[in-house]
């Protein structure tokens, strides 16, 4: 008995500092994706602040209230993106913690795309997306955001010639889920190491001119935050063909969801 009572607090110390271990791995993956993304980020800021000058120039010059209504709207257009994607680069970098809430699979996808429209047109990535119906799951928003950015940037890197991203919504009523499938058509994984594919420290990545590989915690981390909301992750792929990654959520009902109206469904909108 003496040695169940001394042990007891070891343990759960021990399962507070694994829990810390994982929030902090978590961060600093997310921190990563964010890294990845910067260049096209900045030059996207780039183009608005250039389109926000020459407007407001224009605006400037002529006094006739049709060529100044035509500039102002320009300048309100590119104001509203700027802030789009800060709005959602403050919301992936926030720390929620471990809570969840309904939320609509379709309106967190587009928060996602919004910050990564401009780094796949950088590398020549054509983006469709397929929104069958709006599921709604009980998700911590950005711990789902983070595992989605992390798909499509591995998706954009093995497509380094260029190809096609499809991000897909949609309800899959026999099974109860909600699903996200991300697809490309990179090259593929070849079967040997699809059985390994979420394993710790596993990388299919190969070091670049500088050195730099994957670390083989991406895909095991976005497996732990999808089981952790009693979700499934599912990868089909074959060599020259492409890989499919297909998330599962159980579904919650719609009446509670989060972005009600925010965003309207589309079917096979080019991005």
């Amino acid at each position: 008995m003496t040695q169940d009572v001394t042990e007891a607090p070891a343990i759960d110390d021990l399962q507070r500092t694994i829990h810390e271990l994982q929030q902090q791995l978590m961060q600093a993956q997310k921190l990563s994706s964010v890294g990845a993304l910067a260049s096209s980020i900045t030059h996207e800021f780039n183009n608005i602040l250039t389109t926000v000058i020459n407007y407001a120039k224009m605006g400037l010059r002529h006094k006739d209230a049709a060529t100044r209504e035509r500039a102002f709207d320009k300048i309100l257009g590119a104001g509203q993106r700027a802030a789009k994607i800060t709005t959602g680069m403050l919301a992936f970098a926030r720390n929620q913690g471990d809570r969840k809430e309904p939320t609509e699979l379709v309106g967190l996808v587009e928060d996602v795309l919004v910050l990564v429209q401009k780094d796949l047109q950088m590398h020549r990535v054509r983006l469709q997306t397929d929104y069958f119906d709006q599921p709604s799951a009980s998700v911590n928003t950005c711990q789902i955001q983070q595992v989605l950015m992390n798909l499509i940037v591995n998706a954009r890197q093995a497509m380094d010639g260029g190809g096609q991203l499809c991000v897909s919504v949609r309800t899959n009523q026999e099974e109860g889920v909600g699903e996200i499938a991300v697809r490309d058509t990179g090259p593929g994984i070849p079967a040997d190491q699809l059985r390994k594919i979420f394993d710790p420290y596993f990388t299919t990545k190969t070091a670049d001119k500088n050195g730099q590989g994957g670390t083989g915690i991406g895909l095991a981390l976005c497996r732990n935050i999808i089981e952790s909301h009693q979700g499934r992750i599912r990868v089909e792929s074959a060599v020259g063909r492409g890989t499919t990654f297909v998330l599962k959520f159980p579904l919650v009902a719609p009446a509670t969801m989060k972005h009600p109206s925010a965003h309207t469904v589309s079917a096979a909108k080019a991005g």
